[in-house]
């Protein structure tokens, strides 16, 4: 392998001393930590079973069929076809909606995609290929406030593609949060969801999906005095992600957990409007934006609690986020892989209200540190002062040169973030490829970024089965943020937010002002000191 150099990299390994409580059911951890696909991640022992008595929905691009027989447009079906979906439509003017002419489509690419109406509660299994179409939920608008407006969706072997929306949305269903910013709180239980989503075991499961800009309400569009410019609109549509819900979404993996959902969006990925709760299968996001999006401010929670979780922003869009909670991020359990755009300032994962770990294996990569709260686990922070290439595998082993941790990121970062129940107080070594980037001792760690063997023998030698993916680069006329290259300046440091927002990155401890240290340091989060505790 070759060498890699690293110019300076402060450790902060966080060891969080107080246990969090959620009121969702945590599930069995499991301890994949090399992923690049989640169909290779060990299996969940917990699971849901499917409901029972479902609706089988058969999709083909020649016929839709509902339990054998073919589906009409009768609108007092359970299940009926149209050609309806809503779009961003061209050649609208600025009083429209926000989107520009790349988020626009004709009425004629519009035109061929079935839509396929749910729009009874039930238990509704999907198989088949579509490859322009959308399954759309909506069960009326007062279905929001009716706990007895739930559907069940199955996903059992379908293939969809949409080209000018979300290839899976629900609409209107039952919702179980309160969107109330004094009272909201990270410990939520969406149990009671409207929108629940199964993966069957042994099938996989592929959407391929767009997204809608937002689109204005047309009586609620106030003009500047010129008339030149919007200063006022309601919003109509809007709808990001390639699967998507307006209301809080449940995930289940089924009970074996063996069933893998892919999602490709040329947006973000998995959005939800208020709560999204993962409680298991084999999930794999590849997105243009954000991967997993839950976008009510200061509000939403996005759970994790069993399940496989492998995110790749790929940055079509220019940026993105692993995970984006504009609320709570709370993993209990399962294993989350992300990586997030690789030239742009967002982090693997991120949550404007904190993040917290009680569980499970997280490794994310970004070029951003969010706010990590107090949980139940430990866990590593690894700040680059120069971005690393995704191309490097990375080992993270213990005094007896046992691996701890190892990952290959695929997208170039410069903030990795590791956490893992085998996190323990005690002597471990870093390494990129074959260089020795530092090591621990005396409860503290030493100088990095140089190379050199582990402490008690030689560096183990890194697993064949490895993967290195190809380093991601910048999209053919893509452009990054302005003010934002694909290297950064140099000497410049990722940012940091221990307030959870943007802003100025607070000097190391012992080093206020000045360069970045190059030692490895201790963190509690935001304040640097030294020592390794274990939990108590």
């Amino acid at each position: 392998m070759r060498k890699h150099t690293i110019t300076a990299l402060i450790l902060a390994m966080t060891l969080m001393l107080t246990a969090c409580s959620n009121t969702q059911t945590e599930q069995t951890t499991t301890d994949a930590q090399q992923t690049e696909q989640a169909t290779t991640a060990a299996v969940q022992p917990a699971g849901k079973p499917v409901p029972e008595n479902a609706v089988e929905i058969a999709l083909s691009d020649s016929e839709i069929k509902v339990d054998g027989n073919s589906a009409d447009s009768d609108e007092s079906k359970a299940v009926y076809v149209a050609h309806d979906i809503i779009y961003y439509e061209d050649g609208k003017d600025f009083t429209y909606g926000e989107g520009t002419e790349k988020d626009a489509h004709s009425a004629e690419d519009a035109a061929e995609h079935t839509v396929i109406h749910i729009s009874q509660p039930g238990t509704y299994s999907v198989k088949g290929i579509l490859s322009k179409g959308q399954i759309g939920i909506d069960l009326g608008e007062d279905a929001e406030e009716n706990p007895d407006a739930v559907v069940n969706l199955i996903l059992n072997d379908a293939d969809i593609t949409c080209d000018v929306a979300p290839a899976v949305i629900f609409y209107n269903v039952y919702e179980c949060g309160e969107k109330d910013e004094e009272t909201a709180s990270k410990d939520v239980d969406t149990s009671a969801a409207g929108a629940n989503v199964f993966i069957a075991d042994g099938t996989e499961n592929n959407i391929s999906g767009s997204y809608v800009a937002r689109i204005y309400k047309p009586d609620t569009v106030e003009l500047s005095d010129d008339g030149t410019e919007v200063e006022d609109a309601k919003k109509l549509h809007k709808y990001d992600g390639a699967f998507y819900s307006k209301m809080s979404m449940n995930v289940y993996g089924a009970e074996a957990g063996t069933g893998v959902l892919n999602i490709n969006a040329t947006n973000e990925g998995m959005d939800s409007e208020l709560h999204l709760t993962i409680n298991g299968g084999n999930i794999n996001i590849n997105s243009g934006n954000d991967g997993i999006n839950t976008n009510e401010d200061n509000i939403s929670v996005t759970t994790i609690n069993g399940g496989t979780v492998n995110i790749l922003v790929n940055g079509e869009t220019g940026e993105g986020d692993g995970i984006d909670s504009n609320g709570w991020l709370v993993i209990n359990g399962g294993t989350v892989l992300a990586s997030a755009c690789s030239y742009s300032a967002d982090a693997g994962i991120d949550s404007d209200k904190g993040i917290h770990i009680n569980g499970g294996t997280v490794i994310a990569a970004g070029s951003m540190l969010d706010r990590i709260e107090d949980g139940g686990q430990n866990y590593a922070v690894f700040n680059f002062k120069d971005k690393q290439d995704g191309n490097t595998p990375v080992m993270l082993t213990d005094e007896n040169n046992d691996n701890i941790m190892e990952h290959t990121p695929t997208n170039d970062y410069s903030v990795l973030i590791y956490s893992g129940e085998n996190l323990k107080a005690g002597e471990y070594t870093l390494w990129s490829g074959d260089t020795q980037l530092g090591t621990s001792g005396n409860g503290g760690f030493g100088m990095g970024g140089r190379p050199g063997m582990a402490p008690g023998g030689e560096r183990p030698e890194m697993p064949e089965d490895m993967k290195k993916p190809e380093n991601m680069e910048l999209p053919d006329g893509v452009e990054p943020p302005e003010g934002m290259d694909k290297e950064p300046p140099e000497g410049m440091m990722p940012q940091m937010r221990p307030d959870g927002n943007k802003g100025e990155r607070p000097a190391e401890s012992g080093n206020a002002g000045g360069e970045p240290s190059e030692v490895f340091a201790i963190s509690d989060g935001a304040n640097m000191f030294g020592g390794i505790a274990p939990l108590e």
